[in-house]
Order: C-alpha cells, then structure tokens, then sequence
C-alpha cells in the first residue's frame, strides 16, 4: 500500500470521526436508557419475576375485568408521598383468608397520556377480622409483613391488611412500598404527563 493510500484511509477517518462519535455516543446513551428499564423490570428471578408471570395476561384490562376484577374508585394519590394508581379488584379473592403469590386479590393500573390503562403492580389484601380469627400474626408474602389500614379509613371499607408489590413499574421508595412516586394519576394536582 502507498503512503498515499495510507493519507486516503487516514483522511476518511478524520472527516467522519465525529460522525463516528457521535453514532457511538447515541449508542451508548440508548444502551444507558434501557439498562433500568431491565432492572426495574427484573431478568427472571425473585418475587416480583413470580408476581409477572403470574400477571402478565392482565396488562390488558379488558383481560383483568373478564377475570372478574372490577374497577375500585379512581386514581389513588397521596400528596408528596405519591400514588397507587387504579385498583381493579377481585371481591372473591379479597373476601377469603386466602393469600396465593399468584392471584393477587387487586391489580393497580395508571392511565398513561394515550388515556389507555397500563399495569403497574398488584395488591395482596385481608380483611383483619377474618384473618386476625384465624391466625396469630398478621399476614405476610415474600418475606415482607403486611400493614393494616384500619377503618374509618379513606376506602370506606372494614380494617383490612394490604401489601404491594411493584411488579410492572419500579418504586424508587422499595418494591414493596405502599407508594410509588413514579405512579401518576393524571388530571390529579402536580400530575401531568
């Protein structure tokens, strides 16, 4: 090969190394972006892997209503703590003292800015009174107690014991916190898409 050449080669690579940066930079921040989206979604092991394998047919709300789970109030939210979203309940499975990893007796989804619902976790819940005359200790899943909301309570229902779990949007506060700062309800004071 000619010096030349050499020159040529080296000539090219000059005039497109910014090019050639600036691809390699694109590249990099798409790779940074998606590497939470996969942790916070899991990679195949752990509780909140169960809980959506268990749920994943649901993403679809009309799936979740077939299935019997109804629409309870609206969009839940509390002011600098942040939100659970729309619960879809079971009142079968939230009317026994049954707590199975994989049929959670709520399914909680935010409207995104399409207006269409997307799910982003699910709630274990007891009523305390049927679940306090059978059992000595409140209830617990996945190595987490469950925490008792007693009534009067904001939902208008008996005492009753509940657990999240954050299996399709992660929460910066913990996976298994009551809150979620991520979750929006929309139309809802500081919430906008």
């Amino acid at each position: 090969m000619s010096d030349g050449r050499r020159e040529t080669r080296w000539g090219w690579f000059r005039r497109r190394r910014g090019r050639v940066a600036l691809g390699l930079a694109a590249t990099l921040a798409t790779v940074a972006a998606l590497v939470p989206v996969a942790t916070a979604q899991g990679t195949g092991d752990g509780p909140l892997q169960q809980v959506r394998d268990a749920t994943r047919r649901y993403r679809d709300v009309d799936s979740a209503i077939d299935a019997g789970y109804v629409q309870f109030l609206g969009c839940v939210h509390e002011p600098l703590a942040g939100s659970m979203g729309i619960h879809f309940v079971n009142g079968t499975l939230a009317g026994d003292t049954t707590l199975e990893p994989t049929t959670p007796e709520a399914l909680i989804y935010e409207v995104q800015p399409n207006g269409r619902p997307a799910l982003v976790g699910v709630e274990y819940i007891v009523f305390q009174e049927a679940w306090d005359a059978q059992h000595d200790q409140p209830p617990s899943l996945f190595d987490q107690p469950f925490m008792l909301v007693p009534s009067p309570n904001r939902y208008g229902i008996p005492s009753f014991y509940e657990l999240h779990a954050w299996a399709w949007k992660a929460n910066p506060t913990g996976p298994f916190e009551d809150w979620n700062p991520k979750v929006l309800c929309l139309g809802t004071e500081g919430h906008s898409p």
